[in-house]
């Protein structure tokens, strides 16, 4: 029988710090946990919006202000951040125009992978069960990994390859950081999770024509954002959840359907490449961590 959110135990006394919160999978995510008893703080860039939806989700549910596209910011909300139970790594851009963030990165790399790695590194000794990163189906899209032109230095700028590099990060990234706790001996779990296909705002942001037509058409092949939601909500409050699986839907080529143990590509799984990003992330954005 598939996994609804019905199954999620009470989860008061627990807080859970969730990115780019203030819509689509961020904000089903929240209404979930805040249902369930748990106190929610929603670490957005846009924090007027992102208070605008905490008004309306009942339960504990607070703000922050977070720019993943600047490490400043980012070490200032970790610097302010006392201990918590859960760091879900929601918030990503999808397919934009080229453009770097305040501190020189792609912006999608910026991101979706670096913005989230530093993140995760200021805020481990104050996480006490688990991290949950989004990766995507689109990491499939990519046929390598620029490990030495991450940044897009030497070679011209595809946006669907700079997205599948971001989303092939933030899963190596998962991967890698679980097998670190691992080795160092901790309880804490690091889960990668995909959320399959759903009609988000992340499909109308590339300005391009395409903006006007996708959501239309994902709805056709996709599903809802509160159901695409449940692979997040399931990574996150499962005490049994296996942090060595990739949890996802996989209907109608992993677009759709309950959570389910989803396959991911050979190139997901190069443990070499894992380290050298590792490597390269902890360079880029000067966060080494701590086990």
């Amino acid at each position: 029988m598939a996994w609804k959110p019905t199954e999620i135990p009470d989860q008061t006394g627990r807080t859970f710090v969730i990115t780019g919160a203030n819509g689509g999978l961020g904000t089903e995510t929240t209404k979930v946990l805040a249902a369930k008893g748990a106190t929610v703080i929603m670490a957005c860039r846009n924090a007027a919006k992102a208070q605008q939806v905490a008004d309306a989700i009942p339960g504990d549910v607070r703000t922050a202000a977070l720019d993943l596209a600047d490490l400043g910011s980012v070490r200032e909300f970790a610097e302010n951040t006392a201990e918590f139970d859960v760091l879900i790594n929601n918030a990503g851009l999808m397919n934009v125009p080229f453009t770097r963030t305040k501190d020189g990165f792609e912006t999608q790399f910026g991101v979706n992978h670096l913005g989230h790695f530093a993140l995760t590194g200021l805020l481990l000794d104050r996480i006490g069960d688990r991290v949950v990163t989004l990766a995507s189906i689109a990491h499939k899209q990519t046929p390598k990994l620029w490990i030495d032109d991450l940044n897009y230095e030497n070679r011209r700028y595809q946006r669907n390859l700079a997205y599948a590099q971001a989303k092939l990060s933030n899963l190596m990234f998962a991967r890698e950081l679980q097998r670190r706790l691992g080795e160092a001996g901790s309880a804490k779990r690091s889960y990668g999770v995909h959320p399959g296909v759903s009609a988000t705002d992340l499909f109308t942001r590339t300005e391009t024509v395409v903006d006007r037509i996708s959501k239309p058409f994902i709805r056709l092949i996709g599903h809802a954002p509160a159901k695409a939601a449940h692979s997040t909500l399931f990574a996150a409050t499962d005490p049994d959840a296996d942090p060595e699986t990739y949890w996802g839907p996989t209907r109608l080529m992993q677009s759709q359907g309950p959570v389910e143990a989803s396959p991911s590509t050979k190139l997901s799984k190069n443990r070499e490449l894992w380290t050298r990003l590792w490597e390269e992330s902890e360079r880029m954005t000067g966060v080494t961590y701590k086990f």
